[in-house]
This record gives C-alpha cells, sequence and structure tokens, in this order.
C-alpha cells in the first residue's frame, strides 16, 4: 500500500522554490538573501549591478508556480516573471535583474 504524499503549505513550496533559486544563482556568481518573515510570503533578495535590491517573490498561478521581480503592472509592459520549474530560470533572472 503507497503512503500518501503529505501536502505543503504554500508559503512551504514558496520557500522551497526560491531556496533552488538562490542556490542556482550562487552558482552564477550572483549574492543572495532569503528572507522569511513570520507573516507573508518568502522573498529572495539581490542586489543588481546597479546597486538596486531586487526582491524575488515566487507566485501559484494556474499552470504552476512563477517566479515575479517586479510589481504586477509591469506586466503590461514587459515580462518581468519567469516559470519557477524552467531550466534556466537563474540563468533568465540574473540576465534580466542584473543587467
Amino acid at each position: 500500500m503507497a503512503i500518501p504524499a503529505r501536502r505543503r503549505d504554500p508559503q512551504q513550496e514558496q520557500y522551497i522554490h526560491l531556496m533552488r533559486l538562490g542556490w542556482d544563482l550562487r552558482a552564477l556568481g550572483v549574492s543572495t538573501a532569503l528572507v522569511v518573515p513570520v507573516e507573508g510570503p518568502p522573498i529572495l533578495e539581490l542586489m543588481s549591478s546597479q546597486g538596486v535590491r531586487v526582491r524575488i517573490q515566487v507566485s501559484r498561478r494556474a499552470c504552476g508556480w512563477v517566479f515575479i521581480w517586479r510589481p504586477w503592472w509591469s506586466v503590461i509592459w514587459r515580462r518581468d516573471w519567469i516559470w519557477a520549474e524552467a531550466n534556466n530560470a537563474a540563468d533568465m533572472i540574473a540576465s534580466a535583474v542584473t543587467a
């Protein structure tokens, strides 16, 4: 008899995705800091080459998890999100944020 997989809390899922992204960014030479507040979702912070702090969040969409690093309204002008499961998520974020 198979044991059913334990369902994770959405904030725990967010934490796992952000930890994986932080580790992948580290391999690219980008320093990150994971912020896990008592209230609210976890956030991954990194510094752009201009010294601007960028906060990356992960959000659940209908088709999966996405990383978002700009306010929700900025998607009107440009695509500032990427699928969390994408193999090149760290590369895409590093090039977009640290440019």
